[in-house]
């Protein structure tokens, strides 16, 4: 941005002097006369001169912006935690550039591309896939280690992360689901899991067959359908599910989408939750409780997540010798009586 189109070669030869003297006026580094300064700092307020926030921070080989990646901007869950993210963000005075890579690889790969370019002091990450386990993960994870700027992953950790992280307890928000549609009577209980491919998909599974089992019960194999953490991909199976002869006393849908996925077909096969099947969800939707929709889940706070991931990034760059943090975000329960049957 320039003041009545003046530019910083504008200003310079008015100003008798070379870009670089400018510039380091404009930085306040390095040294210059005084009263070569004065003039210059006497012409950029004649022209309301105000050199953009990109070339100051060029000029220091830094910036005050963050990379923001996430997998799933259209999911309600993260744009919940880029609202937290955004909150804190302008306390510290920090501006974003987000970008949704979709699950995709490679635009993954190309959006450490820009940030790179871009010299950002952090990026915050929510990974497209679980790293270490394919080839082009784990080149994608050298080349994330080679940016080296501070990364704080958020929600899908994996294995031998070594970077501060906020997560969530997916093993024992999982767990308590079970237990909980147990006390409400549930004998004979489904489930349809997210990404498998990914931690926090084997985590919430691991986490309700325990729970399950140490009702005293088993969750049978043909009543584990496997999911994709999506609502299209929860919709398909939920037909599925809702297609048998007998249905399962109660389902645990893994996700916000998945929950989703499921009410859609419970809707169109004309059967009611609480009523004919129990269900419980882990993610919290606001949605429903807007439209009186009585639906019992296990949640955490996604706000704070995004809060705490942009303030453990801000601490990393004051202090980049400190220890790793992990911090968990707990769960919580809502029973609004889905997670009985009637």
């Amino acid at each position: 941005m320039t003041g009545k189109g003046k530019t910083i070669k504008d200003i310079a030869e008015m100003a008798g002097v070379s870009k670089a003297t400018v510039s380091r006026v404009m930085n306040n580094s390095g040294y210059v006369a005084a009263e070569t300064r004065t003039k210059i700092e006497n012409l950029m307020k004649e022209y309301d001169y105000m050199p953009s926030a990109l070339a100051v921070n060029l000029s220091r080989q830094e910036t005050s912006t963050i990379g923001v990646v996430v997998p799933e901007i259209g999911n309600t869950f993260y744009a919940d935690i880029l609202h937290g993210v955004t909150q804190v963000a302008d306390e510290l005075d920090l501006s974003l550039v987000l970008f949704d890579t979709q699950d995709s690889l490679e635009r993954e790969r190309r959006a450490f591309r820009v940030l790179q370019q871009q010299k950002v002091r952090g990026i915050i990450l929510g990974p497209s896939i679980n790293y270490p386990e394919t080839r082009e993960g784990r080149a994608l994870l050298e080349t994330l280690k080679r940016l080296s700027v501070p990364i704080v992953i958020v929600d899908r950790d994996f294995e031998n992360m070594p970077w501060d992280a906020v997560l969530y307890e997916n093993y024992q928000s999982s767990y308590q689901a079970a237990l909980e549609l147990y006390k409400a009577g549930n004998q004979r209980m489904a489930v349809i899991t997210g990404d498998m491919t990914l931690k926090i998909g084997r985590e919430r599974l691991e986490g309700f067959l325990k729970g399950v089992e140490d009702c005293g019960l088993k969750v049978q194999p043909e009543d584990i359908y496997y999911g994709n953490f999506t609502m299209n991909r929860s919709y398909e199976l939920s037909m599925e599910l809702l297609s048998q002869s007998e249905l399962p006393d109660a389902v645990y849908t893994s996700n916000n989408d998945t929950s989703l996925g499921f009410l859609k077909a419970v809707n169109e096969k004309g059967i009611r939750i609480g009523r004919d099947i129990a269900v419980m969800g882990n993610d919290r939707i606001a949605t429903l409780d807007i439209l009186g929709i009585a639906f019992s889940c296990v949640y955490r706070d996604t706000y704070e997540m995004g809060r705490m991931a942009i303030r453990l990034l801000q601490e990393r760059i004051d202090h980049p010798q400190k220890s790793r943090s992990i911090y968990m975000i707990p769960y919580a329960v809502k029973l609004k009586g889905s997670e009985r049957k009637k």
